[in-house]
């Protein structure tokens, strides 16, 4: 059921977007329509005197009718009286029915004029009091149910029944005389009943229904017809119980007449535009289940492939979508899913393929060591992606906070040119650095300097020919305020821009037409985040370019003076050696089975003794029982059930014994946000390693952490 729950929310949401595209034309010509003269003179005299109607509504009737986020009416209801309004020219005024069954005495003495959600029946055609419309939506009863349920109607069962929905009531007793009701606040309420097996039905609105069901946590309940329980609702009016005074009737008629004109005006396709939109609107939640394959030796690179996917389009596609709504630009919408779908099929299409080939030579060690290498590097890009990504999102998000500490620029300009030489001569380059810091210590990021610095220069590497140059060029000035303004000047003899591409290369997912053709693979995101890092540390990233000859970025940064002490590497002469070190036993805590399987298999492999519980408070258990000193480290996950990561973290460090100060503890996770490491190091913990795990970098931190023996 949790397939099909899934597969029936990524259904919805396509539909949606097919209605969003599709849509406008029948818009289109129902505006046409409403310009019609389909009123008579003395409804259009009524209109034209006619001051705000009072509406009454119950609110707990999603998607029919509800409060949005700014507690006003939301819903079909309210899209049609909009509609009404955009076509008669009436005005309404929506107010709170209380819950429960309203009184007639009640609607009257409060001045109500109309009432929504009204059910479309003979009892309400024949009722004194009320004048009701033509019914605006048409749907059908359904009974909700546990998976397994066998519904008999002469049988006995017991009904949850919303205080919202309290004109159901009379129907189900009369239909089913059986069934015992029991009454809940919200329908929401009757669902997590029935969800949770404290009665066995729900019998609503097929629409409100549905509404509720795409919610997550309602994959084992199933849905059920039923017949002869159709759902029409209407509007109605409200008048004295008796006719006594004709002129207020005849009032109410016209009320009732220009209402049914206007809802005749709307189209079937309108009508169901507003349903899927109130069902809808704001389901763009989407939930990836990881791919599990038959063979061990692709499970590591196919994780690393999709927990990229799934962070790619979870935190890319809902920034870039509400961006792109704020804007109004669907265009832009438009732009962006192409290019993430191209850039996410792409490499993924690889290995699906490359998984594919494997299992069909399993036996030829070979072609199944040259299928892995293929593999890891597509896992490799795609996992780059997601970190432009993360970083594109943050940075445009202001959530990217620059650190501030002293920078020795020499020292960050030799290992620049260390990273870069190698590179260069490999591919018969001229690469050469001309420096003059005259102030080499300043205050700033030293990382994002030189994710900067190496960016850019890999860039003039890529499109530079075998031959051509690359020449770096630093300066430095002091400002009137004392200040250090840095000037990096990087040149390159490559092929150049187009003055169009000129104005885009600091574009999201922007490359020049024939990088495919000229063999360099990107994600476009490189520049973006370049020239966005630049900004934030007070400076620009600029370009001067030309075809056939060549481009010239200019990257400029300001930053405070700071005196530094001159770094050395390396160990003096007669110094002892580093002693020799045993490898730590590790306590992993991590209540995924695949992703402990792997990991323990991993870390057995490398000489390290793991022991694998899944959860927190396993975790904290399994630290108590032991001997002191017998975990060195503790790799802990930190969203686990009973007891997340946090909070086993601070248990053990609050338990009186002597290691529980000393044990190291990684958290160990794929949530990899500031607040995140922020919450992680104030639980306790020592370190944070990011999913997928970099295994190189976990093996060396763990190394560190080994026993000393001289």
């Amino acid at each position: 059921m949790a397939e099909h729950g899934n597969l029936k929310r990524i259904i919805a949401v396509a539909f949606v977007f097919l209605f969003l595209f599709f849509g406008i034309s029948g818009m289109t010509a129902s505006a046409n329509e409403e310009q019609e003269d389909i009123f008579t003179e003395e409804e259009k005299a009524y209109i034209e005197s006619c001051e705000t109607l009072k509406v009454g509504y119950v609110r707990d009737r999603k998607p029919v009718s509800f409060h949005d986020e700014n507690g006003e009416l939301a819903g079909i209801s309210k899209k049609i009286f909009d509609r009404i309004s955009q076509i008669s020219g009436l005005k309404f005024q929506y107010v709170e029915l209380p819950a429960g069954e309203v009184t007639y005495n009640y609607l009257l003495e409060q001045e109500f004029d109309l009432v929504t959600g009204v059910e479309y029946n003979k009892a309400n055609q024949a009722a004194k009091g009320i004048l009701i419309s033509n019914p605006y939506l048409s749907s059908r009863k359904v009974i909700v149910a546990r998976e397994g349920l066998v519904f008999d109607e002469d049988g006995h069962f017991t009904v949850a029944i919303s205080t919202g929905s309290q004109t159901i009531r009379k129907v189900l007793t009369e239909r089913y005389p059986n069934f015992e009701l029991v009454d809940y606040d919200t329908i929401e309420d009757c669902l997590d009943a029935v969800n949770e097996g404290e009665v066995d039905l729900l019998i609503q609105n097929q629409y409100v229904v549905e509404y509720w069901l795409y919610k997550p946590g309602y994959d084992n309940l199933k849905v059920i017809p039923v017949m002869g329980l159709d759902d029409q609702l209407c509007f109605s009016a409200v008048t004295p119980l008796e006719q006594t005074d004709d002129g207020i009737w005849h009032e109410k008629e016209l009320q009732i007449s220009i209402i049914n004109k206007s809802i005749a005006q709307m189209s079937d396709g309108e009508v169901a535009g507003y349903i899927i939109e109130s069902t809808m609107g704001n389901m763009y939640k989407f939930t990836f289940w990881d791919f599990v394959y038959q063979y061990r030796v692709t499970l590591i690179v196919l994780l690393i492939a999709v927990l990229s996917i799934c962070v790619l389009l979870y935190v890319n596609m809902h920034i870039r979508i509400r961006a792109i709504n704020d804007r109004a630009d669907a265009k832009a919408k438009g732009d962006f899913l192409s290019t993430m779908s191209h850039e996410i099929r792409t490499p993924l299409n690889g290995l699906l393929s490359l998984n594919y080939l494997m299992s069909q030579n399993l036996d030829n060690k070979q072609k199944i060591s040259n299928y892995l290498k293929q593999s890891s590097s597509v896992a490799q890009y795609l996992l780059s992606l997601v970190n432009n990504i993360l970083d594109m999102s943050k940075l445009r998000e202001s959530e990217v906070e620059l650190e501030h500490r002293p920078v020795n620029l020499a020292l960050l300009l030799d290992t620049v040119e260390s990273v870069e030489k190698g590179s260069m001569e490999d591919k018969g380059i001229h690469f050469h650095m001309d420096v003059e810091l005259p102030y080499p210590g300043i205050v700033g990021d030293e990382v994002r300097i030189q994710q900067i610095l190496i960016n850019v220069i890999d860039n003039a590497r890529k499109y530079t020919p075998n031959g051509g140059d690359v020449t770096v060029k630093i300066r430095q000035t002091k400002t009137i305020d004392g200040q250090i303004s840095t000037q990096a000047d990087i040149v390159d003899t490559g092929r150049g821009m187009s003055e169009e591409f000129q104005k885009r290369i600091f574009d999201p997912f922007t490359q020049e037409n024939d990088t495919v053709s000229q063999g360099n693979q990107g994600t476009g995101l490189g520049m973006a985040i370049c020239s966005l890092l630049a900004k934030r540390m007070g400076g620009s990233l600029s370009v001067e370019s030309e075809l056939g000859v060549g481009s010239h970025f200019t990257f400029v940064f300001v930053a405070p003076l700071t005196d530094i002490t001159e770094q050395v590497n390396g160990q003096e002469d007669g110094k002892a050696a580093d002693p020799v070190l045993t490898k730590p036993n590790i306590l992993l805590a991590e209540d995924n089975e695949l992703n402990g399987q792997i990991l323990t298999e991993l870390l057995e492999g490398e000489g390290f003794q793991v022991t694998h519980t899944e959860n927190g408070r396993s975790a904290v258990e399994a630290f108590y029982k032991s001997a002191p000193g017998e975990y060195q480290v503790i790799l802990m996950d930190l969203l686990m059930p009973e007891m997340n990561g946090f909070e086993a973290a601070k248990a053990i460090r609050d338990m009186d014994r002597p290691d529980a100060a000393s044990v190291r503890i990684f958290a160990c996770t794929a949530n990899s946000f500031k607040e995140d490491r922020d919450k992680a190091m104030e639980s306790g913990m020592d370190d944070f390693i990011t999913k997928p795990i970099d295994v190189a970098e976990l093996l060396r931190k763990l190394e560190d952490c080994g026993n000393r023996e001289d």
